[in-house]
């Protein structure tokens, strides 16, 4: 039998291993395409802002490559593996190895490059409905067209041929360190004859609940005034990073077995067909496969993370449009709000106009302010400029002439810094000072962020005292600007028309002068791009990690074939054993999927309010959706198991 002869009949006969790693390929080379096709595209360089969108996916390409490497080599390590016995025979019959490396290396850049052609075909078929989801998250007005990009197609071959040179490598390293003897011996890293769980595992299992629950505890109270300077937020960061971390992984060493003994014990050692399958099976071979599961939790934790992150920053744009610009048009200038609404008046467009002056005076709050004592702050150090207004240009607020209260406030700053609900401030003037009652905050925002100093919060009080404190103003701590002119449209329909024209007189030019409508679509565009960047890379890695835990189940599902069968033999049916099944990768799917979400939802929780103002609500959308992508992989390898049940007898 000639050497090609050997090939075709290897490719023919092995068909069924070779369908995991030919969908291994297709899928990550039609990812990877579709991906970078969006980078060659003309259209992404209209986009504005602080990150062109080219360079954005051109850095989530490079992270795409390492999440396809990863995942490639996997499979091929699983595929060469199932062969074991294979390249076994080869060598009995007396081929050296490097003629069994060259028929594998033949055969594998056959279906290698094939692959390769059929994902840069789907990945090209693809690529206009990827382009039409980015354009629909921008909000841009641009119409997706489908184009072949000629670089995107050399930018796929070089990298899918780099990755080829790394599997021939394993490949070689393989088949040159193993011994006949243990091609025909191999089988998983299991420790199914292991019954009795020892004490250290006891003791390494509750060191790893132990260490969650510090990480999680400390995540809670990271920004609520315990760790303020930057050298302990940085220490117990690390702190709660090394924790989760390495307790997730003696979790996985020895609090699941841990965990399922004592459900043994509870039930005498007496268990049903579905523990049989399920705890018995898992609770030896995830202390076996104790790393990659802490990698996949890990890195699900943190694609979780940053999705509900930057999904919190896109849906929050409208509130904090609404939060840091008040109204429809922020004109921090007379002159240029006069041209402004003579235009309006030209197109019958009838608006609201509001107008404040600015006033900068020195505030001492040291007495209302919390926590400087984890800050190192001085009573000095808070004596700062603060914007001064009367309460005539603040509805429904009501102050007696010894009385203040503050509005715009802004939650990420009471993360640092919270305020006591009553107590003294002094505003001082040039030559005088006025000692005021702090009432509290009022959750209103009266001023666009960008003239509160940034960000800081803006003091209310009575007219009088405003007056007072005006004529003994300080000139050298006066903002750039000292009147703020707000025009809200009363007729919403007529916001764009207004827009047009804010834009076209080359107002929303100046400095300080602001849009409502201009401001979300910046906002979109630019967060935008890093919620389609990392949401991408989110879904590439759930595929990947799903996957490879279905790989695993898979080769699982195999050795267990036997036990199967002797179970078929003792006289309990295929539903019995599919329930037993279902159990156990609900198991196996399930907590390295919760406990994700467990630590995804304390990071998250801990600094969220920096990203935007709402959580809930987009957090539960990312998690439930990751969840249900999640699961299918979970069913997938149910209907597997169903078919190796059904042919082990």
């Amino acid at each position: 039998m000639s050497i090609n002869q050997l090939i075709f009949r290897n490719l023919r006969k092995n068909i069924r291993n070779y369908y995991l790693y030919v969908f291994a390929l297709i899928f990550s080379v039609a990812l990877y395409f579709a991906f970078v096709t969006l980078q060659y595209d003309p259209s992404m360089d209209e986009v504005e802002g602080g990150i062109k969108g080219a360079a954005a996916i051109r850095v989530g390409s490079i992270l795409l490559i390492a999440i396809v490497t990863v995942f490639l080599i996997y499979a091929n390590n699983l595929f060469i593996k199932r062969r074991s016995k294979e390249i076994g025979l080869l060598q009995l019959v007396g081929l050296t190895k490097g003629k069994i490396f060259q028929i594998l290396s033949i055969e594998n850049i056959m279906l290698y490059f094939g692959s390769m052609l059929i994902g840069i075909f789907l990945g090209f078929s693809s690529s206009k409905l990827i382009m039409m989801i980015l354009i629909k998250i921008l909000g841009v007005e641009e119409t997706a067209v489908l184009r072949f990009s000629l670089e995107a197609l050399i930018q796929t071959v070089i990298v899918f041929a780099g990755i080829y040179v790394v599997i021939l490598l394993m490949n070689a390293i393989f088949i040159k360190r193993q011994r006949i003897i243990s091609l025909f011996n191999r089988t998983s890293s299991r420790e199914g004859k292991r019954r009795r769980v020892s004490i250290i595992e006891m003791i390494v299992g509750i060191i790893g609940l132990a260490l969650i629950g510090l990480g999680y505890y400390l995540s809670t109270r990271l920004f609520g005034g315990e760790f303020m300077m930057m050298e302990q937020l940085f220490i117990v960061m690390v702190i709660i990073l090394a924790s989760v971390i390495i307790g997730s992984y003696l979790f996985y060493k020895g609090s699941v077995s841990f965990i399922f003994n004592l459900i043994r014990k509870k039930n005498a050692g007496y268990l049903t067909v579905n523990k049989v399958l399920s705890l018995s099976s898992i609770m030896f071979r995830m202390k076996s496969n104790s790393f990659l599961l802490t990698v996949i939790t890990t890195i699900s934790a943190l694609a979780i993370g940053l999705l509900s992150l930057t999904y919190i920053s896109y849906y929050s744009i409208e509130k904090n449009a609404d939060s840091n610009i008040v109204h429809h048009f922020s004109i921090p200038n007379l002159e240029h709000a006069a041209q402004f609404t003579e235009a309006l008046d030209e197109e019958q467009i009838e608006y609201t106009r509001t107008e404040i002056d600015l006033l900068n005076v020195n505030a001492d709050i040291s007495e209302i302010a919390g926590g400087l004592e984890d800050l190192n702050l001085k009573d000095e150090d808070l004596l700062a400029p603060m914007v001064v207004i009367p309460e005539s240009f603040a509805e429904d607020i009501d102050l007696a002439e010894n009385e203040t209260l503050f509005v715009n406030n802004n939650h990420a700053l009471q993360a640092f810094m919270s305020f006591k609900e009553t107590g003294k401030i002094t505003l001082a003037g040039k030559n005088n000072t006025v000692e005021l009652n702090f009432i509290g905050l009022k959750d209103k925002n009266v001023l666009p962020m960008r003239l509160t100093n940034g960000g800081l919060p803006v003091a209310v009080v009575d007219d009088a005292v405003y007056q007072h404190l005006a004529k003994d103003a300080e000139a050298s701590i006066q903002g750039e600007f000292s009147i703020h002119v707000g025009i809200d449209i009363n007729d919403e329909r007529e916001v764009k028309k207004a827009d047009s024209i804010f834009q076209e007189r080359g107002i929303s030019e100046w400095a300080g002068h602001e849009s409502r409508i201009e401001y979300v679509q910046l906002q979109k565009q630019i967060l935008g791009i890093g919620l389609f960047v990392v949401g991408f890379l989110g879904v590439a890695f759930l595929i990947t990690s799903g996957c490879i835990l279905y790989f695993k189940q898979m080769d699982e599902s195999e050795e267990e074939k036997g036990s199967y069968t002797i179970l078929r033999k003792l006289g309990f049916t295929k539903e019995d054993l599919l329930n037993g099944i279902k159990v156990k990768q609900m198991i196996n799917f399930g907590i390295p999927l919760l406990l994700g979400l467990c630590h995804s939802y304390f990071a998250v929780k801990s600094g969220w309010f920096f990203f935007g103002t709402e959580l809930w609500t987009p957090m539960i959308i990312v998690m439930v959706l990751y969840t249900l992508l999640y699961s299918i992989f979970g069913m997938l390898s149910v209907l597997y198991s169903k078919r190796v049940i059904s042919e082990s007898l």
